[in-house]
C-alpha cells in the first residue's frame, strides 16, 4: 500500500476505541532527573515560540501554541500516543460504556484526508452504504484536506435525527459520491450469540467494553441451557479491541484458573507484569466476580476462534492466549498487530495524555506488535479467494509504528507470522476482486470462514487458503 495512515482512531463519529489501554490514572512521576533536560533544544523551542508570537501573520494564543506543541510531541512518537483535550478525554471515558453519538465509522487520516477504515455494524453509516477505504473529502461544506482528525470527528457528530452530508472519493468511481446520513445514538452491543444448530454455539464480540465479560457469561449460559454444548465458535473478526480487563476476563472464561493470559514489558517497573486468568486481574470493582456464574461447560467445550486483520489489541490477546494454551484453534487471516499498551496520564481534571508505555506478549512470549496472531487455519473470507482482507490497514502499515521485540524472559520472535506483501503485478486482479466482493454478514449461512470453522469442529476437512509468501 503506497500511502500509510498517519492517525487511526475509532469514531462513531467519534468513538475513540481500537486502542487497548491501561487506565493508569497515576501521577507523572519524575522518573528521570531534571538534569537530563536538553537545554539547547529547549532554548531552540523557545526561539521558535517567540518567532511565532512576534511574526506570524495573525495573533496566536499562548494556550493554542502550547497545546499544539504537546500534541505534536505525542503524535510524533507512534500512531497511538496522543494528547487528549477535554472533549477527547471525556469521549475516551464514555467510550468504554458502549454508547456513542454520531454516524458509526472507524476512521483515520491519510495524506491529509479522512479515510474510512470500516463502518460499524448496524449503524447509519453502514446502512447508507459507506465502505472501508472511502476517502471523505468534504463534511457538509467543510473540506477535510488538512483538517485535524478530532475536528473532522466533531463535524460528523451531532444531535440524533440531524443530518450530515459526506462527500466521498471511492476508488473505481469516476466522480465523488454524496451521502446524506441521519445521525443517531450508536449503541454497540458488544456480545451477540445464537445456536447455529443443536449443540453448536456462536458468540460474537464486537468490542471489549466495561460489561463485555458479564454479557459473555449471559450469552454463553443461554446457549448452554439449550442442551449440552458440542462446540463453540468465538468470532473476534473486525473487533478493534477495548479494555484490557475485558480481554483478560474473556480469556479467563475459557482457560484454567490462574493460567497466564498476557504479559507486558516496558521501561518502568510498573509496566513489566503478568496478567492471569484470575478475578484480581479482570475485575475493575468490588462487584461479584462475573465469571462465578459461568457454566462449567466453558472450560471444556471444543472451540474455534475466528479472526481477521480487523481483530486488534484485546482481540489479539484473547486469540493469542487461547492459541498458546491450545484451548482453541484460530481460523481466518493474520490479525491487525497492535501489541502496545497505552496508559492514560491526566494533566488536569479534564485533559490527559495517552502514552505508549509497554508491549504485549502472548503466554509463550511471542510479540503481538506489528506482527499479529497467525491463524492455525489460514482461510480467506470467500471461497473464490477474493482476498478482501488484503485491502485493510494493519499496524505495520501505520507511520511510526513500533517494531515487535522478543519477550525479555522467554525470547521468541514470530516475524515468520507476518505475511509479506505480494508484488504489485500479482495483486491487481485480486485487489479488484476484493473490492467487488459482496460484504460478508458474519454469522450467516453465507459466512465462508464460519462454515470452515464448523467443518473443523465436526471433524471434517477445512478448505484452507494458501498463506501469503513470507520473505
Amino acid at each position: 500500500m503506497s500511502r500509510k495512515l498517519q492517525v487511526v482512531g475509532w469514531v462513531s463519529a467519534g468513538l475513540i476505541s481500537g486502542v487497548l489501554f491501561s487506565m493508569g490514572f497515576q501521577a507523572v512521576a519524575q522518573r528521570e532527573t531534571r538534569s537530563s533536560l536538553p537545554i539547547d533544544e529547549l532554548r531552540q523551542f523557545a526561539d521558535v515560540y517567540g518567532a511565532i508570537k512576534a511574526n506570524y501573520v495573525e495573533s496566536v494564543e499562548d494556550k493554542k501554541l502550547i497545546t499544539q506543541a504537546i500534541s505534536g510531541m505525542l503524535t510524533g512518537l507512534d500512531p497511538h500516543s496522543a494528547y487528549l483535550d477535554a472533549d477527547a478525554f471525556k469521549e475516551l471515558q464514555v467510550g468504554t460504556q458502549g454508547e456513542f453519538g454520531g454516524l458509526g465509522l472507524e476512521v483515520g487520516t491519510e495524506d491529509g484526508f479522512v479515510r474510512v477504515i470500516s463502518p460499524i455494524e448496524g449503524t447509519p453509516a453502514e446502512r447508507a452504504g459507506v465502505k472501508a477505504g472511502d476517502l471523505i473529502i468534504r463534511i457538509d461544506e467543510k473540506a477535510t484536506k488538512g483538517l485535524p482528525l478530532n475536528d473532522a470527528v466533531k463535524l460528523m457528530r451531532g444531535k440524533p435525527k440531524t443530518a450530515v452530508t459526506l462527500t466521498i472519493n471511492r476508488k473505481g468511481e469516476n466522480r465523488p459520491l454524496v451521502f446524506t446520513i441521519v445521525r443517531d445514538v450508536i449503541q454497540i452491543q458488544s456480545v451477540r450469540s445464537k445456536m447455529l444448530e443443536p449443540g453448536f454455539g456462536y458468540i460474537r464480540i464486537t468490542q471489549f467494553q466495561e460489561h463485555t465479560v458479564e454479557n459473555l457469561v449471559k450469552h454463553f449460559n443461554q446457549l448452554a441451557q439449550q442442551g449440552p454444548m458440542k462446540a463453540l465458535v468465538l468470532d473476534l473478526r473486525n473487533d478493534p479491541g477495548g479494555l484490557l480487563n475485558g480481554a483478560i476476563g474473556v480469556s479467563a472464561a475459557f482457560l484454567p484458573e490462574k493460567a497466564l493470559v498476557v504479559s507486558t514489558d516496558g521501561r518502568q517497573d510498573d509496566s513489566r507484569r503478568k496478567y492471569f486468568a484470575a478475578a484480581g486481574d479482570y475485575q475493575r470493582s468490588s462487584r461479584e466476580d462475573p465469571l462465578a456464574k459461568l457454566s462449567s461447560q466453558s472450560k471444556t467445550v471444543p472451540m474455534v476462534v475466528l479472526v481477521n486483520s480487523g481483530s486488534a489489541s484485546a482481540s489479539e490477546i484473547v486469540a493469542g492466549a487461547l492459541q498458546d494454551h491450545q484451548r482453541a484453534k484460530i481460523l481466518g487471516t493474520q490479525t491487525f498487530g497492535k501489541g502496545s499498551v497505552q496508559t492514560i496520564l491526566p494533566l488536569t481534571s479534564n485533559t490527559a495524555i495517552k502514552l505508549t508505555t509497554a508491549r504485549y506478549y502472548t503466554p509463550k512470549g511471542q510479540s503481538i506488535q506489528a506482527k499479529g496472531i497467525s491463524p492455525d487455519f489460514w482461510v480467506e473470507e470467500t471461497a473464490d479467494g477474493a482476498i478482501v482482507d488484503r485491502l485493510r490497514i494493519r499496524e505495520a502499515d501505520l507511520n511510526r509504528h513500533l517494531s515487535g521485540r522478543e519477550a525479555p524472559s522467554k525470547g521468541g520472535d514470530n516475524d515468520k507470522q507476518k505475511p509479506a506483501a505480494q508484488k504489485p503485478e500479482q495483486r491487481n486482479g485480486a485487489d479488484q476482486a476484493a473490492r467487488d466482493a459482496k460484504p460478508i454478514e458474519f454469522g450467516s449461512a453465507d459466512d465462508y470462514q464460519l462454515q470452515q470453522a464448523l467443518n473443523h469442529l465436526k471433524g471434517r476437512p477445512v478448505a484452507t487458503s494458501a498463506r501469503p509468501e513470507s520473505g
